[in-house]
């Protein structure tokens, strides 16, 4: 009888086993949120992300992961080269060898503009690319879908500008709320005192400074209405704003990532895994999407290596995982985001735009200049809907 028990353990025991090769290829499909959560089950699974093994298997199996918009798209490229010069352009091909430069809506064209410099907001959506000039007052904003030529002007918030105080407006993402079927935008407002000619104690009873605001505008009304929400400001200026899927990140102060859903309006905090001392002139960070994944791309400047850091779930800081670490025989300048299927782009130091491909290694110059002072990219997907055709 005891000898049947012993036998029928085995048994038990034996179907319970699952071959670490077996379990190893299992793991290395899944998203990074699940990979973490498996990862308390065993103490062998816990040390996977130390495995280099393993994780060249993992990130193989993330950046070949499909996604329907990379498919048939391009680059779109924003070219700060200087005051009153600035570039758009569509960029195509397996090696972008198609580059075309784009005129820019009137609204955006010197004279009108003057020399404030324009930004691409967050990423390009259903072929339309929300753009701003970055120091307007008040800040010019249109929806435009550079392939079909339409354009949106976008009416003016509920700023208040008042000759005492500076209004300062920061957009901080666009995107499509598929559940409302509507594109938004979302920005802050805020007021400073004006340096020149303070106002004396009896003027300042007189004149009360506004309170900042969050504001969100709907394609669908075409208005603006105020919310009611205390969420981290941006901090980063530049290639600090991402969409992906309904949702709006943007690495906000104190290194923490701020994501706004558009469907329900909710906002979600996730601490980074950066120092706090990395917001010097030194230091630059890129917050992306790479493969459906929000991302953050670092580096210091003038060095030949960069990291590619993930997060699997959204307010859990453990939860990122260092996916890469670059070392490359030449400098960096700055990286400026993510394309599709792992491809990393950044500036030289001899002013050259490059693409880095994770999976090969290989370095492709674009053949255009990344610019002295910043450069944009956002993945492009032509569409000749009309950008109030929302149905998509």
């Amino acid at each position: 009888m005891a000898a049947a028990t012993t036998i029928e353990k085995k048994k038990v025991s034996s179907s319970n086993y699952i071959p670490d090769d077996l379990s190893f290829s299992i793991l290395s499909k899944l998203p990074i949120k699940s990979l973490k959560r498996f990862s308390c089950v065993r103490k062998s699974w816990s040390l996977l992300i130390q495995n280099p093994n393993f994780m060249n298997l993992f990130r193989n199996n993330l950046l070949s992961k499909s996604h329907p918009h990379y498919h048939d798209s391009g680059l779109v490229v924003n070219q700060f080269m200087g005051p009153s010069d600035w570039n758009i352009y569509l960029l195509s091909g397996d090696k972008f060898e198609n580059k075309v430069k784009l005129d820019l809506p009137p609204s955006f064209q010197i004279p009108n503009i003057g020399v404030a410099p324009i930004r691409v907001l967050g990423s390009a959506i259903n072929g339309i690319i929300c753009i701003y000039d970055h120091h307007g007052v008040p800040t010019t904003t249109v929806l435009w879908n550079p392939v079909t030529e339409e354009i949106i002007q976008i009416p003016l918030g509920h700023a208040e500008f008042i000759p005492e105080f500076t209004t300062q407006i920061f957009p901080h993402g666009f995107g499509y709320d598929h559940i409302g079927d509507d594109y938004k935008i979302i920005q802050h407002v805020d007021y400073t005192m004006v340096n020149e000619n303070p106002l004396d104690d009896l003027e300042m009873e007189d004149v009360m400074m506004p309170d900042p605001f969050w504001e969100i505008y709907s394609l669908k009304s075409n208005s603006w209405r105020k919310i009611d929400f205390d969420m981290p400001m941006i901090y980063w200026i530049f290639n600090s704003v991402a969409y992906f899927n309904g949702t709006c990140h943007w690495l906000g102060e104190t290194n923490k990532v701020v994501s706004f859903e558009l469907c329900n309006e909710a906002y979600f905090i996730t601490p980074s895994p950066l120092e706090e001392d990395t917001h010097d002139d030194q230091f630059e960070v890129n917050l992306t999407v790479l493969n459906e994944s929000v991302a953050i791309i670092t580096n210091c400047k003038n060095t030949t290596s960069f990291q590619v850091l993930v997060l699997g779930e959204l307010c859990v800081k453990e939860s990122w995982i260092k996916l890469f670490n670059i070392e490359l025989f030449s400098c960096i300048e700055k990286p400026i985001g993510a394309g599709k299927k792992g491809n990393v782009f950044f500036t030289k130091e001899d002013g050259e735009l490059a693409c880095f491909d994770l999976t090969t290694g290989l370095i492709e110059e674009i053949g255009i200049q990344g610019g002295p002072f910043w450069c944009q990219i956002a993945i492009y997907k032509k569409n000749l809907r009309l950008i109030g055709d929302i149905n998509v």
